[in-house]
């Protein structure tokens, strides 16, 4: 093996690793504050975090972005002005968003895990492979804690809870493609990335 071989699949170190986690917690703060998109009267915009938080488990895989979610969610928590709209501290808890932010570093998680599954098998058009996971992990734990937290906060019944929560889809998927589209083209320029830890 050519020393640039293994230069290309050695594991990060633990200092790497922690930048990274808050240099994407950064990022998904930044993404949240952009112009938001009003949706009805429920309260639940469309944002751009959506599109941070799969990015971040498709570029740092399940632990860091995890972390690197998680940092997020903590800042924000503990005062620092980085949801969505400016929005701090615990009383987010009482906004109707509340289920989406939650699921965020869960999904990040489950994002990074099925992402690093397909770098691993060097996939052809990984972007497309890429934002499946993105839009499995939206499927399976961000729209349905956000159905649940709306559900929970206005005091609707689950199926008002599924409506209200139908508008997001089409831009869920938008996202999701390219944060697919910007995740291959870093993990082709950064293969040590995924490689294995």
């Amino acid at each position: 093996m050519s020393a640039n071989a293994a230069t290309s699949v050695r594991p990060s170190s633990p200092a790497t690793d922690l930048a990274l986690i808050a240099v994407f917690a950064g990022l998904i703060s930044a993404f949240a504050l952009a112009p938001a998109i009003p949706i009805g009267a429920l309260g639940v915009p469309i944002t751009l975090q959506t599109l941070a938080v799969a990015l971040t488990g498709m570029v740092l895989g399940a632990k860091r972005g995890f972390l690197a979610v998680l940092l997020y969610l903590v800042v924000g928590f503990a005062g620092l002005p980085v949801f969505a709209g400016g929005a701090a501290g615990l009383g987010v808890f009482a906004k109707p968003s509340i289920g989406y932010l939650l699921s965020f570093p869960f999904a990040a998680a489950l994002t990074g895990f099925l992402s690093y599954r397909v770098l691993a098998r060097r996939r052809r058009a990984t972007w497309a492979w890429l934002s499946g996971a993105g839009l499995v992990a939206s499927a399976l734990l961000v729209h349905p804690l956000g159905i649940l937290g709306m559900a929970l906060v206005l005091h609707l019944d689950a199926g008002k809870a599924l409506v209200a929560d139908l508008p997001f889809w089409p831009g869920d998927i938008v996202k999701n493609i390219a944060a697919g589209l910007v995740a291959a083209q870093v993990h082709r320029a950064f293969p040590a990335l995924a490689a294995r830890r």
